[in-house]
């Protein structure tokens, strides 16, 4: 079995490098192809000679302004020569579900979600935009040549994983397609509690719009409770502006220092939708528990009232509420842990392991049938 994998791009740190990361470790001679790569962060990752970039990478700035060859990304996709693999395996939460395979070639696409700003953000993208009007007015009509293109680049799948049941069900309503549920790897061995809890709440990630720290921030504003954030992102300077004084910007740290702001906090603000939250499970494998609103993933990986609790409404006065009625002292730590420990790397190795050897047999048989029935209409 000859086997492919394919990533989006490679300019950043985040869960889907993580799977990614795995995906490489399992199949160690398998090579990466992906549209663009930062070659000084993640050469040393995965092997210079083992990623393959598409020829976005020759553009001047690709990886630090990659956003702006959106146009031409389906291409340079589709431009991938996967013609020798037997197996691809893609991580997806964009374009790398499009790559063109042989009809022998068995693709599985572990997705992450399918294409926020084409399909369940696409309001809030276009809103957010910080660019003229001409661009926003425009875009709307580009989006709609890229949605479908998403779609096709969809059926060329043939077996899906979602990484949780809410990616699951958008696979479902945006594809028209079924799929297994495969819950992504958290490095649990990083994470352990904490005898002694800090004074401070702490909220962080990515800091995109999407995640909706700026509520986190107004609400800590008004509250004058002590806040850390960690991570960098967009927003990072327009929420530091907006801060009081009670609220720490942490910017970007390590895995280290990450996991002694988990283990020493009150407890993690989750203010955002997420296709399945790493941050709280990080939190949770520190014995933390959470306080999180009640949508995405954290419906699955939150107990109400054992690992955390929900806030329904994303406001600020909504968390201001559940800030205050959260009692740290009805939380046990190691119970939280525990919760945990489904969602480990090694538990993820296995199971993606034991289903892509799984699929190569079944799809081995199907086209042994396929080559059948083709020999009894020739004859």
């Amino acid at each position: 079995m000859k086997i492919a994998l394919v990533h989006d791009h490679l300019v950043q740190e985040g869960g889907a490098e993580l799977v990614l990361k795995i995906f490489s470790g399992l199949f160690p001679d398998a090579p990466i192809y992906t549209l663009v790569a930062d070659m000084k962060k993640f050469g040393p990752q995965f092997g210079y000679t083992s990623l393959h970039t598409s020829f976005l990478q020759k553009v001047p700035g690709a990886t630090k302004h990659y956003q702006w060859l959106l146009p031409i990304m389906p291409t340079a996709t589709e431009l991938h020569d996967l013609s020798q693999y037997d197996v691809v395996l893609s991580s997806s939460s964009a374009f790398s579900k499009g790559v063109i395979t042989k009809s022998t070639t068995l693709h599985i696409c572990y997705c992450h979600t399918p294409t926020r700003y084409l399909w369940t953000d696409t309001h809030s993208y276009i809103r957010e935009l910080k660019r003229s009007n001409v661009i926003k007015g425009v875009l709307p009509y580009f989006l709609t040549s890229m949605r479908m293109w998403d779609k096709l680049a969809a059926d060329r799948v043939d077996k899906f994983i979602a990484n949780s049941k809410t990616v699951q069900e958008r696979i479902r309503k945006y594809y028209r397609r079924e799929s297994d549920i495969m819950y992504p790897p958290v490095e649990l061995s990083q994470f352990t509690i904490s005898e002694k809890i800090g004074d401070y709440f702490l909220a962080g990630g990515r800091l995109a719009s999407y995640k909706r720290l700026d509520l986190v921030v107004e609400a800590f504003n008004r509250l004058g409770f002590k806040l850390k954030i960690f991570g960098e992102g967009p927003e990072f300077k327009k929420l530091r502006k907006s801060a009081k004084q009670n609220i720490e910007f942490m910017g970007r740290v390590n895995q280290e220092e990450r996991a002694v702001l988990y283990s020493n906090c009150i407890a993690y603000i989750h203010p955002q939708e997420e296709d399945l939250g790493i941050t709280l499970l990080e939190a949770t494998a520190s014995g933390r528990p959470v306080i999180a609103l009640a949508a995405g993933g954290a419906l699955e990986t939150l107990v109400d009232g054992v690992t955390g609790v929900f806030f329904y409404d994303q406001d600020w006065a909504a968390l201001i509420d559940a800030v205050i009625r959260f009692k740290p002292e009805n939380y046990n730590p190691q119970i939280i842990q525990s919760y945990a420990q489904s969602y480990g790397v090694e538990r993820f190795k296995n199971e993606i392991t034991q289903y892509v050897d799984r699929s190569w047999t079944e799809w081995q048989e199907l086209q042994y049938i396929r080559r059948l029935r083709e020999t009894k209409i020739h004859f």
